[in-house]
């Protein structure tokens, strides 16, 4: 048996979320404490609100989970190719603002950066979600949207 030991891999739920979420104290959530759940059982466990589907679903996109975000997306508006990318380097989400706008709508305005061919690349965006039985979805959003009072 050599000296030298091999690391493990880390166990991807006790990483920080790709979501970037703090706790109270300004750490970093684990996956398994944020949006894996989520990934898990969407239909047994949804997100609570518009902001925690808009987090997981940033966190599918980088862990390619191409099943989640047509699950979550309004299905009137999901696209037929996502053409989810391995290459991209995801490098951060910003929640700006969540606005809940009655029992069964919601915006939350986001940048999220990332990396492609490497040329840095970034998103700004004001997502728009419907609550339906119980579960939110994704409808749409505008791009570079005006600043709202």
């Amino acid at each position: 048996m050599s000296s030298r030991s091999r690391a493990l891999p880390a166990d991807p739920l006790t990483q920080p979320c790709p979501c970037g979420r703090l706790d109270a104290r300004r750490r970093p959530l684990s996956h398994g404490g944020c949006c894996a759940p989520y990934l898990a059982d969407w239909a047994g466990h949804p997100a609570p609100d518009a902001e925690s589907l808009m987090r997981s679903r940033y966190s599918a996109f980088v862990l390619l989970r191409e099943d989640y975000l047509r699950a979550t997306w309004d299905s009137a508006h999901v696209p037929a190719d996502l053409a989810l990318d391995a290459s991209i380097r995801w490098l951060g989400l910003e929640v700006r603002r969540h606005r809940t706008l009655g029992a069964t709508q919601a915006e939350v305005e986001f940048v999220a950066r990332w990396r492609e061919a490497g040329r840095a690349v970034r998103l700004h965006e004001r997502s728009r979600f419907e609550r339906r039985d119980g579960r939110w979805f994704y409808v749409d959003g505008d791009i570079d949207p005006v600043p709202q009072p």
